[in-house]
C-alpha cells in the first residue's frame, strides 16, 4: 500500500512538473512599438518620410467599405495625423473621382479611367528623394464583391512633392503593360542617373493578379515608357494547390461571388531592391520561395531580353508566406513570415534566412517601409480574416495596426540616387 502511495505521489509530482515543459516563447527580436491604430478604412500600405510624416492607402480592390461610390467621403490615400486618425492626401478632391471609382455605364462595369484622380491605390512609397509615389491599380470592388477590370487611365503611378503636397508627375500604363485584369501591387525605385537614358531613374512594380498574368513592370520615370518582363514565368506565379496557415487557420481563396473555393492564386507581390541596386527580390503570396533577378536584365528591352531575364532568375530558398518586402542599407532583405507571426530577414552574404522580429500581435504583415530613422515600419491588417478567404465571412476585428521595430547594426533606408 505504501509503495503504491509513493508511486502515486511520484506520478503526481511528475505531472505537476509538466508545466516546465519547453514551449514556444512567442516573441523574438527587438521590442515591437505600436505606432498607429486604424479604425476607419482598411489599410495595406505605409510610407514614412525623412521628417517622420506617415502615409497609408486603403485599396477598394480588397474591401468594399473602401470603395468610393461618388461623394461618399472615402479616401484611397491618407496622411496619418494622430495615433488614431487620418485625412485624405494629397487632397480630398483627388480621392473623389467624379461618379466614383467604378464606371457603371460600361457592361460589364469597369474601373473609372481618370488619370487625374485616384481610383484604387494598393501601395504608397517614399523614394530616395523623399517624394511620395502612389501606385493605383485602377480597380475596385462592386457592392457584391466583384473586382472590376481596369480601363486606361486608371492604372498609373502618381508622384507627389511633400514640400507643397501637389502632384508633380503622373504616368499612366497602357493596357499592353497593365492588363485589364492586372493588379499593380508594390513599387521600388532606383533614381541613379546612370540607370536610364533619361537620367531620372526607374521603378519596378509587381503584378500580383489572381486572375491574369503575373510579372514585373518596369517604368522609366523620365520618359514615362513602361514594359513587362518575366510575364507569366513560373517564378512570379503562385504554386499549385498552395495552402497557408495563419493563426492555425488554413487559407482557401474565394475568387468572386458565386465562384467555388480555390487555392491561393496570388502571384508576385512583395518586392525589394538590393542596397546596391543590382538585384530585385520578390515573392508570390501563394509561394514560400524568395526569388531575385539582376535589375540590368529587367531594364534591357532588346530582342531576347525576356529570354535572358527568365534565364537570370535565382531561387533564394524558402522564406515563409509573405506579402510585404523591404531592404536596408546593410543589404538585408526583410520578408513577412505570416505563418510564424514574424518578419524574417534574408542575408545575401551567406544565403541564410533568420527571424528578425516575432510577436503574437503580428498577423498578416501587408506592407513594410524602412525609414531614415533606422526603423522598419509595417502594417498588420488581418487580411486572412477578410471575406475573400473561406468561409467567405468578414471576421476582422478593428482596429488594424501599424508597428515599428529598430533595424539591426545601424541599418537605414536604401537611397539609390
Amino acid at each position: 500500500m505504501f509503495r503504491h502511495l509513493l508511486i502515486s505521489l511520484a506520478s503526481l509530482y511528475a505531472f505537476s512538473n509538466a508545466q516546465s515543459l519547453i514551449q514556444d516563447p512567442g516573441v523574438a527580436g527587438p521590442p515591437l512599438e505600436l505606432v498607429h491604430l486604424y479604425y476607419d478604412e482598411w489599410p495595406t500600405g505605409i510610407a514614412v518620410s525623412s521628417t517622420g510624416r506617415m502615409f497609408s492607402n486603403y485599396p477598394p480592390g480588397f474591401d468594399t467599405n473602401n470603395t468610393n461610390n461618388g461623394n461618399n467621403g472615402k479616401y484611397t490615400v491618407a496622411e496619418l495625423v494622430s495615433n488614431t486618425t487620418e485625412r485624405a492626401y494629397p487632397s480630398v478632391e483627388i480621392n473623389n473621382p467624379p461618379g466614383g471609382a467604378i464606371n457603371y455605364s460600361t457592361y460589364p462595369a469597369t474601373g473609372a479611367n481618370y488619370q487625374n484622380y485616384l481610383i484604387g491605390v494598393q501601395s504608397v512609397v517614399i523614394d530616395p528623394l523623399d517624394r511620395l509615389w502612389i501606385l493605383d491599380t485602377g480597380r475596385a470592388l462592386t457592392p457584391n464583391g466583384t473586382l472590376v477590370p481596369s480601363s486606361y487611365g486608371g492604372p498609373k503611378v502618381v508622384g507627389v512633392s511633400l514640400d507643397n503636397n501637389t502632384v508633380f508627375k503622373t504616368i499612366a500604363f497602357p493596357p499592353t503593360v497593365a492588363y485589364p485584369d492586372s493588379y499593380l501591387n508594390d513599387i521600388r525605385f532606383d533614381l541613379r542617373p546612370s540607370v536610364t537614358a533619361s537620367g531620372q531613374g526607374i521603378a519596378y512594380i509587381t503584378d500580383s493578379s489572381s486572375e491574369g498574368r503575373n510579372g514585373i513592370i518596369i517604368v522609366d520615370l523620365g520618359t514615362g515608357e513602361s514594359w513587362r518582363h518575366l510575364d507569366s514565368a513560373m517564378a512570379v506565379r503562385a504554386q499549385n494547390q498552395f495552402v497557408a496557415y495563419v493563426w492555425g487557420v488554413p487559407l482557401y481563396f474565394i475568387p468572386g461571388p458565386g465562384q467555388p473555393v480555390s487555392f491561393i492564386p496570388v502571384g508576385s507581390d512583395g518586392i525589394a531592391i538590393s542596397a546596391d541596386g543590382a538585384d530585385l527580390y520578390w515573392g508570390a503570396v501563394g509561394s514560400r520561395y524568395l526569388y531575385s533577378v539582376p535589375t540590368a536584365r529587367l531594364r534591357d528591352r532588346g530582342l531576347t531580353s525576356e529570354v535572358l531575364a527568365q534565364q537570370a532568375v535565382v531561387q533564394r530558398g524558402q522564406k515563409g508566406v509573405s506579402d510585404g518586402f523591404e531592404t536596408d542599407s546593410n543589404g538585408l532583405v526583410y520578408v513577412g513570415n505570416i505563418e510564424q507571426n514574424a518578419i524574417s530577414l534574408y542575408n545575401p552574404a551567406n544565403g541564410t534566412t533568420e527571424t528578425f522580429v516575432r510577436d503574437p500581435r503580428i498577423n498578416w504583415i501587408d506592407t513594410m517601409s524602412v525609414s531614415t530613422d533606422g526603423y522598419l515600419y509595417f502594417t498588420t491588417n488581418q487580411l486572412f480574416l477578410t471575406s475573400g478567404f473561406y468561409p467567405g465571412t468578414d471576421r476582422r476585428v478593428r482596429p488594424f495596426a501599424l508597428f515599428r521595430a529598430k533595424l539591426p547594426n545601424g541599418g537605414s533606408k536604401v537611397l539609390l540616387r
